[in-house]
């Protein structure tokens, strides 16, 4: 047995990044399924079919699963692998209901007094209810689908109008029963804090900032991300300080009384508030795209941190970040978030990227020619390194101009948002 033979499930560009940081710590790491841009993928593998999981580890003699995604961890890979000696880096089914659930998500939040937006649960047969309240709170609303919807089950509302149009497409979306939020809107900048924990210790990366609109000036529909950058200019001591007491510290004590074994990534989704930080949401992995700007600027080893959280020792580690700015875009393929949109194109321009960027692929596969071929929305990340937050981002875009496939879309301002001046009361 090799301790440094990793299995890894997932098939996007946050797995990419994940399988080159492993990698560069020493790890060999196979893919499950991958996708054509990542070494030692295996696309004939499902990562939902945990008896193939579990029989390709064995031939491979890896002792430790890192999960990418979100649909494994619902589906409880964690649970079928206890008690075995293959360790499962992610949460229990039931610690993950803290993703896969919106509902449950935020009665865990109230339970344990975790600072958020108040919400009103209401189901599908009551869409009407749901349309009065929306009315009540003049179309200021955020309407949050409770399952897993890739990112894309979140509507952010401004009017009435909006408030209806978005609960009539959850009708379309999900013909059969299902449940819903209705939360009130916040304002504010909003941040991504992502760590690594055991249930009761916490070591976190940089902080991080998500551009989840498909359009210039955070317009346009939700997705599952254009891009991202850390660390976060506006992130200081006093910002950080308040998150840890208002929204991190609660939700351990949380995970502690209700006894729930989670030993992998937990992010917090944050908006900074006139009133004080607030949680919007949790998701029990690493975010995409912030992973693909997270992982280039960790210096410590990743896998040392995910053992040391199976080995009950993180409290002893420290996380050490490269220094300057990391900036990541998405390229994605036109008419993406819809549910359908043409894909299949030639990938061209990835040779001789400029300095100190790097690709890392999404949604990519091979043609019966071997050339590379788009195979989803967000089918690229481009991520570039910099002195400073500037320079990355030129260097982002510099790449961005290089690379191209028919009807590839990008943000042109990532990054780029005006830096918020925030109150005091914000962050106390």
């Amino acid at each position: 047995m090799n301790d440094k033979q990793v299995v890894l499930l997932g098939s996007g560009a946050r797995e990419h990044a994940l399988a080159e940081k492993l990698t560069r710590d020493g790890a060999t790491v196979h893919v499950l399924p991958g996708n054509a841009g990542i070494p030692n993928s295996h696309p004939e593998i499902n990562p939902l079919d945990f008896e193939a999981v579990k029989a390709f580890a064995q031939t491979q003699g890896a002792k430790l699963i890192v999960v990418g995604p979100e649909a494994p961890l619902a589906a409880g890979i964690a649970d079928f692998f206890a008690g075995s000696d293959i360790r499962v880096f992610g949460p229990t089914r039931a610690a993950a209901q803290l993703e896969s659930s919106k509902v449950w998500s935020k009665e865990f939040m109230r339970r344990h007094g975790v600072a958020t937006a108040q919400a009103w649960q209401f189901r599908s047969d009551n869409i009407a209810g749901a349309r009065a309240k929306a009315v009540e709170l003049g179309g200021q609303v955020v309407v949050k689908y409770d399952g897993l919807a890739a990112g894309k089950g979140v509507y952010v509302c401004s009017s009435v109008a909006e408030a209806e149009g978005a609960l009539t497409e959850l009708q379309t979306q999900y013909s059969s029963w299902f449940s819903f939020l209705l939360e009130e809107k916040l304002i504010g900048p909003e941040i991504s804090i992502i760590g690594l924990t055991d249930g009761h210790e916490i070591q976190m990366l940089a902080p991080s900032q998500d551009h989840k609109q498909l359009l210039a000036g955070d317009q346009g529909p939700n997705t599952g991300g254009m891009g991202a950058y850390c660390p976060v200019p506006f992130a200081d001591d006093n910002v950080l300080a308040a998150i840890r007491r208002d929204i991190v510290d609660p939700t351990l004590r949380g995970l502690q009384n209700e006894q729930f074994k989670f030993r992998g990534f937990l992010y917090f989704g944050i908006m900074l508030t006139p009133n004080g930080p607030k949680l919007l949401e949790y998701n029990v992995r690493l975010g995409d795209p912030e992973a693909e700007v997270l992982l280039p600027a960790l210096d410590s080893s990743l896998l040392d941190l995910i053992n040391a959280t199976l080995d009950g020792t993180l409290a002893q580690q420290i996380v050490r970040q490269r220094p300057g700015a990391f900036v990541g875009v998405v390229l994605a393929s036109g008419g993406y978030p819809a549910a359908k949109f043409p894909t299949g194109f030639p990938i061209t321009g990835l040779e001789n990227l400029p300095v100190h960027t790097r690709a890392y692929h999404g949604a990519t596969r091979r043609g019966a020619d071997g050339r590379l071929l788009t195979n989803g929305g967000r089918v690229l990340v481009l991520t570039a390194r910099g002195p400073d937050l500037e320079t990355a981002t030129a260097r982002a875009y510099e790449a961005c101009a290089q690379v191209s496939f028919q009807d590839a879309y990008f943000r042109p301002d990532i990054a780029q948002r005006p830096v918020p001046v925030l109150t005091a009361r914000a962050v106390n």
